[in-house]
């Protein structure tokens, strides 16, 4: 995945209503905003990873079908976080109580929070140290649990609010821990 971003700040700042409207009518290119105003574009996933991704997707969605504790996003999912960006995590998940705190209309544009749960897949192209910075982000943002999947050297970064990382070595699985109780990510699909 190709990332470019684009300072519009010297020009114009856009409103949250603005970015919103920007991001729906251009859909077919996905679009963050970092907490300074730049404007992140990225071109779509390919084939692999965008399989990987689904696959993590499903098993998230699966396992909270049986337990009904939250609501789980895809990757086209935007969020506004505490510190002002949107961002959108390849799969996350969100405690129903917080997500039935917002109003309908909050929750028909981009969620003004951060989600419980976060996961990033990397994509051949990805940037290891700005994926790293935008989980730190999620983190410091509120984040309680977040997985950063790197495919190409088989590890998982685990992130926890207020902890160092925790890097994994070629897992055959990792645990929801007491964030998603019971879910068990099976990476034999993602690899």
């Amino acid at each position: 995945m190709t990332t470019l971003t684009l300072n519009l700040n010297p020009i114009i700042k856009l409103t949250d209503d603005q970015f919103f409207q920007l991001c729906q009518e251009n859909e077919n290119i996905r679009l963050e905003r970092t907490a300074k105003g730049e404007l992140i574009i990225m071109s779509p996933a390919g084939g692999e990873t965008g399989n990987s991704n689904a696959g993590l997707t499903a098993q998230i969605w699966i396992w909270n079908e049986s337990h009904k504790l939250g609501k789980v996003f895809d990757s086209s999912t935007g969020f506004k976080l505490p510190n002002g960006a949107d961002r959108s995590p390849d799969a996350s998940w969100v405690k129903l109580e917080r997500w039935d705190a917002l109003t309908r209309e909050q929750q028909k544009k981009f969620p003004p929070l951060c989600p419980d749960f976060v996961v990033e897949l990397m994509s051949p192209s990805d940037s290891l140290k700005e994926t790293q910075d935008k989980m730190k982000e999620y983190r410091d943002n509120g984040a309680v649990l977040g997985w950063l999947i790197n495919r190409k050297s088989r590890q998982v970064e685990i992130y926890r609010l207020n902890q160092e990382v925790e890097v994994l070595e070629s897992p055959a699985t990792v645990s929801g821990e007491d964030v998603l109780p019971g879910f068990i990510l099976n990476l034999e699909s993602i690899w």
